[in-house]
C-alpha cells in the first residue's frame, strides 16, 4: 500500500525513478543487511530471472545450474524473498494424473512495480512483449487482497497437463475447487473438464 500511495498520480519518469530507488533501498540492501547475505549478486541474478519468468514454469535445479550455485543456496533465497513479501510462489495441482505436472512451481511478485524495476522495463502496455503475463500476475494479486478482505484462506495452486492444457489459478477450498483463468484479451479459455467439471469457473 505505501507503494501505491508514492506513486499514484506521479509523472511516469518521476514514479519509474522512485521505484528504482525503492528496488535499491529495500530489496538489496535492506535484505542484504538483515540476513547477512553473503553474495548479494547471486541474489540480484536470482530476482533478474524470476523477474523474466513470471507466469511460466520455473525449476529450482535449473536455475541453480544457470547460477553455477547449488540447490538449497537458490531455495534459500526463495525462501526469503517470500519472507519478505517480495515474492510468492504457486505449487501444481495434482489427482495423482500420471501426465500432470507438479514438480515445477510459478512464482510471482506481490508488487508489479518493483519487478519491472528490476529488469529495467516500464515501457506502456501497447509496447511490451510481457502483457499477459503481467495480467495473470496483477489478477493472483488481487485476488489475494480480496481473500486477506474475506478472511479466507484457501489452498490455491496452478495446473498444467503434459498435452498443454492447463489452468491459471485453482482454489482449493474444503475440497471444493474454484478455476480462474486470466486472460487479457477476449479469447475464450479452454478448461480441462476432469479439473473443474461441475465446479464454479471463472475467466478474468
Amino acid at each position: 500500500m505505501v507503494f501505491i500511495l508514492i506513486l499514484f498520480g506521479k509523472p511516469d519518469d518521476e514514479a519509474s525513478l522512485l521505484l528504482d530507488n525503492l528496488e535499491g533501498n529495500y530489496l538489496y540492501k535492506d535484505i542484504f543487511d538483515f540476513e547477512q547475505i553473503k553474495k548479494p549478486q547471486l541474489l540480484v541474478n536470482l530476482l533478474q530471472m524470476i523477474a523474466f519468468q513470471v507466469g511460466a514454469e520455473v525449476s529450482v535445479n535449473e536455475m541453480a545450474v544457470a547460477l553455477q550455485v547449488n540447490r538449497n543456496t537458490v531455495q534459500r533465497y526463495i525462501d526469503l524473498l517470500e519472507k519478505a513479501f517480495v515474492i510468492f510462489q504457486l505449487n501444481g495441482f495434482s489427482r495423482n494424473q500420471r501426465n500432470e505436472i507438479t514438480k515445477k512451481t510459478k512464482i510471482y511478485f506481490f508488487d508489479l512495480g518493483i519487478r519491472n524495476s528490476i529488469i529495467a522495463n516500464f515501457n506502456p502496455i501497447e509496447l511490451r512483449q510481457d502483457v499477459g503475463a503481467l495480467w495473470e500476475n496483477f489478477r493472483i494479486d488481487e485476488r489475494f487482497k480480496f481473500l486477506a478482505r474475506e478472511k479466507k484462506s484457501p489452498n490455491y495452486y496452478f495446473w498444467r497437463h503434459h498435452n498443454q492444457q492447463e489452468i491459471d489459478y485453482i482454489e482449493d477450498e474444503g475440497g471444493q475447487l474454484t478455476c480462474y483463468e486470466f486472460k487479457y484479451s477476449n479469447k475464450k479459455a479452454s478448461i480441462p473438464p476432469h479439473v473443474c467439471q461441475n465446479l464454479p469457473i471463472q475467466i478474468v
